[in-house]
């Protein structure tokens, strides 16, 4: 029996790969298994290479698995692109259709199956990737049955045919399969799960179901790749509780309407990707201006320009930070798995409230789209933080002057009340104004002005700014990185430290304001840094030495080419600037 299973469908996108991949996962996920999903498709609707490799375990994960034990392929493509991930005692299941065919270097058995044959003998051919789901259950020997539920979920509704027919592809698939492998059935047997009940879902869901946790009733947004989910499951709930999913026709229109409602009063937010954020970037700094607090969700993907829609990357950061035109303070938000994603959502409205400022989530494709087994939220947790809005009356003013909304604090953060409160007129402008709102070109209050917002973020309080696995007071090696490198960082570091590598790892989670103080003495207890990410440029190891100092020790490892890390790529990436630092040190040593 195998604690682990490394399992991949493919074929053309629109023939049914997601939903094969994603039967077959729930199923596995009722059992109590964990699981990691991650899915490959192209920036089109119907056509192009697409697969879903799915990630099976009795402990938890949170990256995409190195090598793969089987390879379920609806074409040949699938297995010309797929077969050098497959292990030598892997296992290709092939639609018998198209003569599948084993390149000559790849030692893992083919199995060729007639997906479609047995399929359109029970009605359609649609049904083949139930067929192919079956001939995965005989490998590892899983019984049909369990998929009972999860059919009668998604077919129900078309009757107990239909229910029924699809059951019945599942086993043929299973019988062909089975006499197939003859006496190797069952030979990547899993060892029985836990047996608990935990959720399967996406970054995207966790985010919009953290922002319907902190009290959203608005979001305003136009879809786009990969964050169109949010927007998506918001439509489904949150007319249940009052509130509503505007599809603007534009991202400025939606960051701006997202300003004016909460402005208003009401918790609202917005959520793009790359190219939508660019449009924003003057609504985000109205909202600095104005004070007025703006959650937007930043869902990074592959660019520049239009880039790679449907791919991994993480060049976002910089113009997070520093894309609006001026200066304001601005909080930008890290989460690394879905929970936090969760969490840290309900964290973004609150601070965005409290610090009347931008709040940018920061997450990449990988965590927006990646599903995962996530255990039973704690809802007890959710705590909403409101700031400084004024919700008592407001007393008259001696002279009944306009109320200071922009009244200069200690904090920097001044009382702020909703439209119609009494006694509580004062203007709002996107130029510089005095205390009540007033447009004001006077120096001395630019000056106070201008100081009263940057005070914020020396106030800026976040729970856990950088998540730290430090075992070793001197470490050879820390890693750094942030959103969804978590797991595959967490995963090269077992292999270091096995080869007797001391290893310490930080994920920063608070990218802006920098904690510096957090992270500055891993930097300095650490022989060599290695900053992880998905970018050509090393856009946060960039920030660290403008922060942290220690330039000399920090490298980078970089990918990319529109593919998540594995863990293999910062095993092997560790390993060589850690030999070539060896190299280096050894040469100074000699002058």
């Amino acid at each position: 029996m195998i604690n682990q299973l490394s399992w991949k469908v493919g074929g053309q996108q629109g023939e049914g790969i997601e939903s094969t991949g994603e039967i077959f996962s729930t199923a596995l996920n009722r059992l109590g298994y964990f699981l990691y999903g991650y899915r490959h498709f192209s920036s089109r609707i119907k056509g192009g290479h697409t697969n879903n490799k799915i990630r099976v375990s009795t402990t938890p994960v949170r990256a995409v698995a190195d090598d793969l034990d089987i390879l379920v392929a609806f074409d040949q493509e699938t297995i010309d692109v797929n077969c050098g991930e497959l292990h030598d005692k892997g296992i290709i299941i092939a639609d018998a259709k198209f003569n599948p065919v084993k390149p000559e270097n790849t030692k893992a058995e083919l199995y060729a199956v007639p997906f479609t044959e047995i399929a359109a003998d029970l009605g359609t051919s649609l049904m083949k990737n139930m067929v192919a789901v079956g001939a995965s259950c005989a490998v590892i020997n899983l019984d049909v049955q369990v998929f009972t539920g999860v059919v009668q979920e998604i077919f129900g509704r078309k009757g107990e045919a239909v229910v029924q027919k699809n059951m019945e592809a599942i086993q043929q698939g299973y019988n062909y399969m089975f006499d197939q492998l003859g006496g190797k059935v069952g030979a990547m047997q899993l060892q029985q799960a836990d047996g608990q009940q935990r959720m399967f879902m996406i970054g995207n869901d966790a985010i919009a179901l953290g922002a319907l946790a902190g009290g959203v009733r608005l979001m305003a947004a136009y879809p786009i790749t990969p964050a169109s989910e949010i927007m998506e499951y918001l439509i489904e709930k949150l007319p249940k509780v009052g509130g509503t999913v505007i599809q603007t026709e534009d991202e400025i229109a939606a960051a701006t309407m997202a300003i004016g409602a909460n402005y208003g009063g009401i918790r609202s937010f917005t959520a793009s990707a790359g190219p939508g954020l660019s449009l924003m970037m003057e609504a985000i700094g109205l909202a600095g201006m104005t004070e007025t607090p703006l959650v937007v969700v930043d869902t990074q993907r592959g660019g520049p320009s239009t880039g790679l829609p449907t791919k991994q990357e993480q060049s976002d950061l910089m113009a997070m930070i520093y894309g609006t035109h001026g200066e304001i303070p601005k909080v930008v938000i890290a989460p690394s798995t879905v929970e936090e994603a969760f969490y840290d959502t309900i964290e973004a409205f609150n601070l965005a409230e409290e610090y009347q400022c931008p709040v940018i989530l920061l997450s990449d494709l990988q965590l927006s789209l990646g599903k995962q087994s996530v255990e039973p939220l704690d809802f007890s947790k959710v705590e909403i933080r409101r700031g400084k809005l004024v919700q008592e009356e407001l007393p008259e003013g001696e002279d009944k002057s306009y109320f200071k909304r922009y009244e200069v604090t200690e904090d920097g953060v001044s009382p702020r009340v909703i439209p119609g409160m009494k006694n509580g007129i004062h203007h709002v402008t996107g130029v510089e104004h005095d205390e009540t709102g007033k447009p004001s070109e006077s120096p001395a209050n630019r000056q106070a002005q201008m100081d009263k917002r940057m005070r914020k973020l020396e106030n800026i309080r976040f729970e856990t700014p950088v998540y730290k696995n430090a075992k070793h007071e001197e470490a050879d090696l820390l890693l750094i990185g942030f959103n969804s490198t978590r797991g595959a960082i967490e995963e090269a570091i077992e292999r270091l430290e096995q080869e007797g590598t001391k290893v310490n790892h930080a994920q920063i989670r608070l990218i802006h304001p920098f904690p510096t103080e957090e992270l500055l003495p891993l930097i300095e207890s650490a022989k060599y840094v290695a900053v992880v990410e998905n970018n050509a440029t090393g856009q946060l190891a960039n920030i660290i030495k403008m922060n942290a100092g220690y330039p000399h020790k920090i490298k980078s490892l970089l990918k990319y080419d529109g593919n998540p890390f594995q863990p293999h790529h910062i095993y092997n990436g560790s390993k060589e600037l850690f030999k070539l630092h060896h190299i280096y040190s050894s040469s100074k040593e000699r002058l």
